[in-house]
């Protein structure tokens, strides 16, 4: 029997749902089931018929459309928010219903006129990271409209989504004459006492066990993470004894926020069945009640305090760089001229993370105002050391020596402000590893993991030292601890490509390209991939792709030859820089 052929086509798919359904739901049932009908009728069906979409499904308060064009799929859903706006003005903002909408473009699968693949669940994904009220859309999206309609689009920098192996490209759309924002939503300000970084209280995870005796694993979850959390020097995190006074109550979050001041509000769950455990957890942004992050972890108890760490250390590592992307968009919405120290160290970390020349100089500068404003910051001068190190790597900035001069001038200065800093030491031992101090190094990372334990920087960079040592067998479980710390982060590149820098020193060539494959997967621009990629394929004996990857390389490092100081990396031993080296040489590279 010949078998039926799949049907695919190109289309641009429409996700949307209702902001906080189950808590309208619990608040009038009946009224908040017809006040989506009259919504739906009015405003979300008309504009999907207008703008030529098909309603694939819908789910109690979600909704699937499919658009041949993308075009008008933005244009569905900006008129979509803007009308919902409009009718929101006058409605209690804690009975308004608002939406989140996700778009994104891609190949799809039709069965039985239901849509599946990546394209689906990408946009199903991008919703999830939308704000109330809000439209988020993937890069291609924004690629395809930007030079058709006017519309700002924001970038939110690279996200990694649950299901999905690659990281997305995002961008939030801002309307500037239609405030996507529900109106009477106000920002409340922090406690006037606390720092200007973000701060955090994260309540005591409910017990949904029915078993009062399981109170102390779901109370010991929530005071690890605040523990592990008040290690990281850049978070301002409420104390146990404050948080955990919410407890036993239905918590609103924006309450929380208000009394205690905090930007952020991590609150979970534990349920509890025989020998298994499902364990949930969600990041709020607590004026807006947006959800920056969330996720549901189901474990065997067959040793309760392992697992209890694990999930605490698991959350910690996925919070961490959610607090940190809200931050550095909150920075980069505001006013370049009206920018403090901290929103300046924030941009400063966007640009960092993008690792070009000009993103490099770009975050310098920030980096240096704001050590202008306060010069005792141990966060700006560790971050402005990390900005010098790659403008020294890579021969920008002041070239390699003064760089790394200045690299360790900053580092020093971060150390001198707070010597109980983790991110600090792992700055200066960024110095000294690339001044071939390699024990130095290791002491210095090995002081700011018993400062920080779940500092992904300091044990990705332990990893980097083992590394360029030569010695495989210890870098590779450092290196992936750190992505096990932190999985989303933007520094997933640095890990990935010390991986590839430990294959190449082994002499394993094929594992080398797989390990540089998979940084590059995370950020295309850093120049050390295409480096230990032409190595690789030179020693393969593939002069097509070597000599790509050496075109690569020079297209960011214009004018390198074999013998630049700016291929200095720190190994440990010769005979590892002469294998790398002779890659090169049979990638193309001149003497």
């Amino acid at each position: 029997m010949e078998e039926k052929r799949v049907e695919r086509r190109l289309a641009a798919i429409f996700a949307g749902d209702v902001v906080g359904y189950s808590r309208l739901m619990g608040i009038d049932e009946e009224g908040t089931l017809a006040a989506l009908k009259a919504h739906r009728r009015a405003v979300v069906d008309p504009k999907i018929t207008e703008h030529r979409g098909r309603i694939v499904k819908t789910t109690g308060d979600g909704i699937l459309v499919e658009f041949a064009s993308v075009v008008d799929a933005v244009r569905c859903a900006v008129d979509i928010q803007r009308l919902m706006a409009e009718r929101n003005a006058e409605v209690p903002q804690d009975r308004q219903i608002r939406f989140r909408i996700g778009l994104n473009v891609g190949d799809i699968i039709i069965d039985d006129k239901d849509i599946y693949g990546d394209g689906v669940n990408i946009a199903a994904r991008l919703e999830g990271l939308a704000e109330p009220g809000g439209i988020c859309v993937s890069r291609v999206v924004r690629d395809q409209v930007r030079d058709k309609l006017d519309f700002f689009f924001e970038d939110m920098g690279e996200q990694q989504v649950k299901n999905i192996a690659r990281p997305v490209r995002t961008h939030r759309i801002r309307l500037e004459t239609h405030n996507l924002e529900p109106p009477g939503m106000t920002v409340a300000a922090p406690a006037a006492s606390l720092p200007q970084k973000p701060s955090i209280a994260v309540l005591p995870f409910a017990n949904m066990s029915g078993d009062a005796e399981q109170e102390y694993f779901s109370e010991g979850i929530a005071e690890d993470i605040i523990t592990n959390l008040s290690h990281n020097h850049s978070f301002f995190v409420i104390s146990r004894s404050t948080s955990f006074t919410y407890k036993g109550s239905a918590v609103d979050v924006a309450r929380v926020g208000r009394e205690l001041g905090v930007r952020y509000v991590l609150e979970g769950s534990v349920r509890r069945a025989g020998n298994r455990a499902r364990i949930t957890a969600q990041l709020i942004e607590a004026a807006s009640g947006h959800h920056l992050w969330a996720d549901r972890y189901d474990r065997e108890l067959a040793d309760v305090f392992a697992v209890q760490d694990e999930i605490s250390r698991n959350i910690t590592g996925a919070i961490a760089p959610g607090i940190m992307a809200a931050e550095i968009q909150q920075a980069r919405r505001k006013d370049p001229h009206k920018l403090d120290a901290w929103d300046r160290m924030m941009r400063a970390h966007w640009h960092i993370r993008r690792f070009t020349r000009d993103d490099l100089a770009e975050a310098r500068r920030l980096l240096e105002e704001a050590i202008g404003f306060d010069p005792t910051s141990a966060i700006a001068h560790a971050d402005l050391a990390f900005a010098r190190h790659f403008e020294a790597v890579f021969g920008w900035g002041d070239g390699p020596a003064e760089s790394h001069a200045r690299l360790g001038e900053a580092a020093r200065k971060a150390v001198a402000a707070d010597d109980g800093d983790a991110m600090a030491h792992t700055a200066l031992a960024i110095f000294e590893l690339f001044s071939g101090r390699h024990d130095e190094a290791r002491r210095r990372l090995r002081r700011a993991l018993q400062l920080n334990p779940n500092s992904e920087f300091a044990r990705g960079y332990l990893g980097a030292c083992h590394a360029f040592a030569g010695e495989y067998d210890a870098a590779l479980p450092e290196l992936d601890e750190a992505i096990r710390l932190s999985p989303r982060s933007p520094l997933l590149v640095l890990w990935y490509i010390c991986k590839a820098w430990v294959a190449l020193t082994a002499g394993h060539y094929e594992e080398t390209v797989g390990f540089a494959g998979q940084a590059r997967e995370t950020n295309a621009e850093f120049p050390d991939i295409y480096a230990v990629l032409a190595s690789a394929y030179g020693h393969l004996g593939n002069t097509a792709a070597a000599r790509a990857a050496w075109e690569e390389l020079l297209r960011r490092m214009p004018g390198l030859t074999a013998s630049d100081e700016r291929l200095n990396r720190p190994f440990a031993r010769a005979v590892d820089r002469e294998r790398f080296i002779g890659g090169l040489r049979a990638a193309g590279a001149q003497a």
